[in-house]
């Protein structure tokens, strides 16, 4: 598997390394899954291992698709590697779009698709370890308070979210 990802080129959609988009501050398509179960989010913190933002804590998943895979597809796709997570149906939210520091000379310029899924009671968590650390139910007015009084232990892409998009992403909470 490569790790290419499609980003904007000299204003044309390219397949281009990951860690290359990065370092280059290159916009590029990505996806993030928020998965709710009543007030909660589940929230996960990257493992260590991450090249980028270990340890953070994020939304459920976010990724890049491969060049011809669809959003919805990635989503679900990413669901399942990250966290072992199948058969929920994801909604999308439209798209967002921000540009973040992420640390190590790295930025993230993401043209974002989002996705919304409900987990039914008893959804059963089994995180990759080469991917997450750890995962937690948190409601969103804690994560909203955690997130503006601790910042640092945060994904600025997090962060962002909550403090722009909230309403088109969480609407329902």
């Amino acid at each position: 598997m490569t790790n290419d990802i499609p980003a904007w080129v000299d204003g044309t959609l390219t397949p281009i390394d990951k860690l290359e988009a990065h370092l280059r501050g290159l916009r590029h398509k990505a996806v993030s899954v928020f998965l709710l179960h009543g007030d909660a989010v589940l929230i996960q913190r990257r493992a260590l291992e991450k090249y980028h933002t270990p340890g953070l804590w994020a939304n459920t998943c976010c990724t890049h698709p491969h060049w011809d895979e669809s959003p919805l597809d990635c989503a679900t796709r990413r669901l399942r590697e990250e966290l072992g997570i199948e058969g929920v149906t994801l909604a999308p939210r439209g798209q967002v779009e921000y540009r973040a520091d992420v640390g190590g000379g790295m930025i993230e310029h993401e043209l974002v698709d989002i996705f919304v899924g409900y987990a039914p009671k008893g959804l059963e968590v089994a995180p990759n370890p080469d991917e997450v650390m750890d995962t937690a139910w948190v409601p969103l007015d804690e994560l909203h308070r955690q997130t503006r009084d601790d910042a640092a232990r945060f994904t600025p892409w997090l962060r962002i979210y909550l403090e722009e998009h909230s309403e088109q992403i969480l609407a329902d909470l």
